[in-house]
């Protein structure tokens, strides 16, 4: 599982790699609190579940970082060390699930940057040989 932070023009982009759905979603996530924050306390922090459903992979990666971005707001913390769980549409219901936890670092701990929220611009959630990959732009 690996991020990089990409430049974009006024924006910031994660790309993220990962062995599984899981990982990717976790990666991803947890570039985007590297986004935010230069340098994240190893310790510290409680760590709280979220949990969410999407129509599509797509916009369950969407609706997930948004959910972030929203406990960080609510609750005033910076969401690292996420951990995810993504379930694929069943019969009942036609939806794609995630169950997560993340550690929430308070900010008054750590020099954070805002992000604004999460868009769909230019977003990739792809399958690969080695795994997935995903790209998506925050605006800041």
């Amino acid at each position: 599982m690996s991020f990089a932070l990409r430049d974009h023009t006024a924006d910031v982009a994660v790309e993220a790699s990962g062995e599984s759905l899981d990982a990717v979603f976790g990666a991803v996530a947890d570039g985007m609190a590297a986004a935010m924050c230069d340098e994240i306390p190893r310790e510290g922090g409680e760590r709280f579940e979220l949990s969410v459903a999407a129509e599509s992979r797509e916009a369950l990666l969407f609706d997930y970082l948004d959910e972030l971005i929203y406990e960080r707001d609510v609750r005033g913390v910076l969401p690292v060390d996420n951990e995810t769980a993504v379930a694929a549409p069943t019969s009942d219901d036609g939806e794609w699930h995630l169950s997560g936890s993340a550690r929430g670092v308070p900010l008054d701990a750590v020099e954070a940057r805002d992000l604004k929220a999460v868009t769909y611009s230019e977003m990739d959630l792809s399958e690969t040989a080695d795994g997935w990959h995903a790209y998506v732009v925050f605006d800041v």
